[in-house]
């Protein structure tokens, strides 16, 4: 009986080390797999940062998620909760946003989050890790706020909403008026991974296109000067898209490899200077025009109703602005500056900072610290 007891033992034993060791195995892959997502310099995230929608209103958990993806920098922060809160009050749909910003804004965006007026969003906080575009960027001064690491956010979709099969993408100097869900139901024609609204047809180009020049066409963000661009083919004429808003196919994103492609073009641009010294819109812009070239669906123009940054005047009817869907302050002129056309209508949507960081910037405020 001891000689049976002490190979139970043994075996017991046995067992136990094997168990063990598989674990410490186990646990070593673990730290490897988060080791290689972490230090690949590609795009990290930060722990899942979600409210119980139960206090906004009840979600059928078969209801589709509206992944809307805006990224959030430090200095425009504001614009950021503007726009969710807008899109938040005028849908019932079941909208996760993906709220793509630095590590040293995390903290900051989360504590604006945590306010009583935003307490139903359902969101996520994702790192963007800026070495990513390391060897991508050729260093421009005239560019400014288009040449921060964030402004990209939008190249990358697949990675930053890695289990959505569609997203919508935003700027963050936008309002949204209609239902978001109208957006994304944009239908996208077969092999087109993306939906823009085109310059020359939107409502908004139609009030202001006179004088413009080439802003809206290809030659105004591409040097055809340049052979490779020749090469490609594509008409100079050829009528532009604003990448502010747009809806996206991530399946058919992902199966085009156009990040990848976007990463391509970036590279080259770095080598030999292929976007026009006139840009006429962000530095964004070009590659995505080269990628897209005859291959991309088109939203409702009333969905990017834009320029409203452009100048400091009033371009547009007050019925025209309540009719937009969605309002787009590109340009200069941003709704939380000095000098902007429709303020009122952005600050409706605007909730203060609660930590004072973030300060709007009204001429009534600098009249009254004059006197």
């Amino acid at each position: 009986m001891s000689f049976r007891r002490v190979n139970l033992i043994i075996l017991v034993l046995a067992v136990a080390l094997f168990l063990l060791v598989l674990h410490h195995n186990l646990l070593g892959l673990s730290s490897l797999l988060r080791n290689e997502i972490t230090d690949s310099g590609i795009v990290g995230l930060q722990p899942i940062d979600f409210v119980p929608s139960a206090l906004r209103h009840a979600i059928d958990g078969r209801e589709e998620e509206i992944p809307v993806v805006i990224a959030a920098s430090e200095d425009r922060l504001g614009g950021a909760i503007a726009a969710i809160n807008s899109i938040q009050h005028n849908t019932r749909s079941n909208v996760i946003f993906y709220i793509v910003t630095l590590n040293n804004t995390a903290d900051h965006l989360r504590s604006w989050l945590n306010s009583d007026s935003l307490k139903s969003i359902r969101y996520k906080i994702v790192n963007f890790d800026p070495k990513l575009l390391e060897g991508k960027l050729k260093e421009d001064p005239d560019q400014g706020e288009s040449m921060k690491p964030l402004t990209f956010a939008r190249f990358y979709l697949p990675i930053l909403v890695p289990s959505a099969k569609k997203a919508i993408y935003m700027d963050d100097d936008v309002i949204v008026q209609g239902d978001i869900l109208a957006l994304y139901n944009t239908p996208l024609k077969p092999g087109h991974a993306a939906a823009f609204s085109e310059d020359c047809d939107s409502a908004s180009t139609k009030v202001i296109i006179r004088g413009a020049g080439n802003q809206y066409n290809y030659i105004g963000y591409l040097d055809y000067k340049k052979e490779r661009i020749r090469k490609l083919s594509m008409k100079a004429s050829t009528c532009s898209f604003n990448p502010g808003v747009f809806v996206a196919n991530l399946t058919e994103w992902k199966r085009q490899n156009i990040t990848n492609q976007l990463e391509k073009w970036m590279k080259l641009n770095v080598e030999e200077g292929l976007y026009s010294r006139t840009l006429a819109g962000s530095i964004t812009t070009p590659p995505l025009l080269i990628v897209f070239y005859q291959q991309h669906s088109t939203i409702d123009p009333m969905w990017n109703v834009r320029h409203l940054g452009s100048s400091a005047g009033k371009r547009y009817s007050p019925q025209f602005v309540k009719a937009a869907k969605l309002l787009h302050w590109n340009g200069h002129f941003k709704p939380w500056g000095r000098t902007a056309s429709y303020t009122d209508v952005w600050e409706k949507w605007y909730i203060p900072d609660p930590t004072g960081k973030f300060n709007l910037i009204r001429r009534y405020t600098e009249i009254s610290n004059i006197k």
